[in-house]
C-alpha cells in the first residue's frame, strides 16, 4: 500500500469534514486508516451520532443505508455501489413482504443485513450483537417472524428458547465452512479455542465454545489467555485479532472444497484503498433514499437503538402497508 494513497486519504478527510467507518471484514490498509472499526451495529451507532458533514461508509451498501436513514441529512458515500450482500439480495422486498403479509399479527424481528425496503416494513431490526437484548423485548405471547439469515434465526431460537417462523436465507461466506474439515482440524489442535459468528450452520456451530457477532470474537482473543484460536468467520477479522494479541495463533476454519483455510467476503473485498480516495475526492457513489422510505425504515432501527439504551417500547397489533 502506497504511504502517499494513505496521506492524500487524510488530507481529503479534513478538507470535506469527513468520518471513514469500517467494517471488520475489510483489508487491513482500509481498517487503519478508517476513524472507527467495528460490527454493522457499531457503525450505525457511530453513524447515528457523527457530526461530520460527510460519512463514507467502508463495508457494504446495507450498512451506509442504515447510516443515511439514522443520519439523513449528512452525505452517506460508499467505495462501491456494487458492494452487495447475499442476504440482501435473497430477500427481495416483494416477497418479504408476502411473507409480511401472510402473519400480519406477528412481530417481523429483520436482521440488519437487510434492504431499506425491507427494513420499512419489519418491526425491529438485530443485529448478532444485541439480538438476544431485543428478544427479551419482545412479548412472550407474540408470534416472530425472523429473516432474513434462517442460521442466526435457529441459533438464537435455540438458545432463548422462542419460537420462530424463518425466512430460508444464509450469508454466502458463513455457509461455506465445512464440518468434517473443522473436525479433522480440531484433532489436529486440539489446545486450540473454536470461536464462530452465529450466521454458521449448526453443524459448525456445535464445535464452538463461543458463538457471537464480530466484535464478541475479538473480544474472546483479547481475553482469552489461549495462545490459539480456529475462528469460523471472515478473515478479515484477523487483522484486529493480531493488533490485539499478536501472541497467538489464529487459524480460519475450513471450507469445504479442500483448497485452504480461507473464506473471504467478496463484497467486502470489492472496497480498496484507491474507490475509498475516489469517493471522497468526488463525493460519490452516495447513498439517496426516497424520504419516505427512509421515515419507514427508521421505525425499525429506531426500535432496536431504544431497546439498547434501555428504553421502553411499544409493539404494533397488527402489520399494515401503505406503501412509500
Amino acid at each position: 500500500m502506497s504511504q502517499d494513497l494513505v496521506q492524500q486519504i487524510q488530507k481529503l478527510k479534513k478538507e470535506k469534514n469527513a468520518v471513514i467507518l469500517a467494517h471488520y471484514y475489510e483489508d487491513g490498509d482500509i481498517q487503519d486508516v478508517a476513524d472507527h472499526v467495528g460490527d454493522s451495529f457499531y457503525l450505525a451507532k457511530m453513524g447515528q451520532k457523527s457530526n461530520a458533514d460527510v460519512i463514507l461508509l467502508a463495508g457494504v451498501v446495507f450498512m451506509a443505508e442504515s447510516v443515511k436513514i439514522l443520519n439523513p441529512t449528512k452525505k452517506v458515500l460508499v467505495p462501491d455501489l456494487g458492494a452487495g450482500c447475499s442476504l440482501v439480495s435473497g430477500s427481495p422486498f416483494e416477497a418479504y413482504k408476502k411473507w409480511r403479509d401472510q402473519n400480519p399479527d406477528a412481530i417481523c424481528v429483520t436482521y440488519i443485513n437487510s434492504s431499506a425496503e425491507v427494513k420499512a416494513i419489519s418491526d425491529v431490526i438485530v443485529t448478532s450483537s444485541n439480538a438476544a437484548e431485543i428478544l427479551e423485548a419482545i412479548p412472550k405471547d407474540r408470534k416472530i417472524l425472523f429473516g432474513p439469515d434462517q442460521h442466526l434465526g435457529k441459533f438464537l431460537a435455540k438458545k432463548h428458547n422462542r419460537p420462530m417462523e424463518f425466512w430460508n436465507g444464509s450469508c454466502q461466506v458463513h455457509v461455506l465452512f465445512n464440518a468434517k474439515r473443522l473436525y479433522e482440524l480440531i484433532q489436529k489442535h486440539p489446545d486450540a479455542v473454536i470461536i464462530a459468528h452465529p450466521e454458521c450452520e449448526d453443524d459448525i456451530l456445535q464445535y464452538a465454545s463461543v458463538v457471537g457477532s464480530t466484535s464478541r470474537l475479538l473480544e474472546e482473543v483479547e481475553k482469552n489467555p489461549s495462545k490459539k484460536f480456529i475462528v469460523a468467520t471472515e478473515q478479515g477479522i484477523f487483522h484486529q485479532m493480531k493488533k490485539q494479541r499478536p501472541d497467538v495463533e489464529l487459524i480460519q476454519a475450513p471450507i469445504a472444497d479442500g483448497t485452504c483455510n480461507c473464506n473471504n467476503c467478496p463484497f467486502m473485498k470489492m472496497n480498496s484503498m484507491q474507490k475509498i480516495k475516489n469517493a471522497l475526492e468526488t463525493l460519490t457513489p452516495q447513498i439517496e433514499l426516497n424520504e419516505n422510505l427512509r421515515a419507514l425504515a427508521q421505525v425499525s432501527l429506531d426500535r432496536m437503538m431504544n431497546i439498547t439504551s434501555g428504553k421502553k417500547v411499544s409493539w404494533p397489533d397488527h402489520f399494515e402497508f401503505k406503501g412509500f
